[in-house]
């Protein structure tokens, strides 16, 4: 009987053991567009918020995406006294072979009239670059994603906004072969289906009076509560276009 119970308990050790290797972690590093959101913005959801709630148990999606950051400032952000805070370290020392790294940034390394936020090209595929080879020595996964399209519409027509950012981040996934899910053209897509009046679903847009938005707001960059989901089914998308392992994790696969 005392056999048989020490060999129950080892099985059931390794059971756990076994379960505990096999979970894994998908961070989301970048901008507001996947940030998570105090509940004093809503309806403003970053769509990490809802691409979290598209997996097992067997995933953990930790979403350290943050408002405002770049490439650059988002592993050296000055902050308001002066002191640098580097949001990538805790994100690396804490990586496991068979994690995954989802890496989309665009929006704030634009804002080259900010020299703490903004790069040039030639340094955000630098940027890019480290992000992917610091992945990949923890024996993580990187995934690029372009960054989401605004709600820019002239004569009827979306205007694509980002200027050759996304072009830098096409041409870092074909030179390192890292797979590449291109959210600025499947966002581009959604935004035409809904066509320039019908988009506002999408987007932070709210009627005075609003708990939150007093006087209302009109924003064409930031997602809702619908568009963050739209979008978050967009990554997931891509995520089985690429036929990533994780998506064996995904609900409803």
């Amino acid at each position: 009987m005392k056999k048989y119970i020490l060999l129950s308990c080892t099985l059931v050790v390794l059971f756990f053991a076994f379960k505990e290797q096999e979970s894994k972690t998908v961070y989301i590093i970048g901008d507001s567009t996947a940030a998570n959101k105090a509940s004093r913005t809503f309806p403003e959801t970053g769509w990490g918020m809802a691409f979290a709630k598209l997996f097992n148990q067997q995933v953990k999606v930790d979403n350290r995406a943050l408002n405002g950051r770049s490439t650059k400032s988002f592993k050296r952000d000055v902050a308001k006294d002066g002191k640098i805070v580097d949001h990538w370290k805790p994100i690396f020392d804490n990586l496991r072979r068979g994690d995954y790294v989802f890496i989309q940034f665009g929006h704030n390394d634009e804002k080259i009239d900010k020299p703490n936020v903004g790069t040039s090209l030639e340094e955000f595929e630098q940027n890019l670059i480290f992000y992917i080879d610091q992945t990949l020595e923890k024996g993580a996964i990187p995934v690029l994603l372009t960054p989401i399209a605004r709600r820019k519409f002239e004569n009827g027509l979306l205007i694509k906004t980002h200027g050759e950012y996304p072009a830098i981040i096409r041409k870092v996934a074909s030179n390192t072969h890292t797979a590449l899910i291109d959210m600025e053209d499947k966002t581009t897509k959604l935004v035409k289906s809904y066509g320039e009046t019908g988009s506002q679903r999408l987007f932070l847009y709210v009627d005075s009076g609003d708990s939150n938005y007093p006087k209302g707001k009109k924003d064409d960059t930031h997602l809702n509560t619908v568009g963050a989901s739209e979008v978050a089914n967009l990554v997931v998308e891509g995520i089985r276009e690429l036929q990533l392992p994780v998506q064996k994790d995904l609900m409803g696969k």
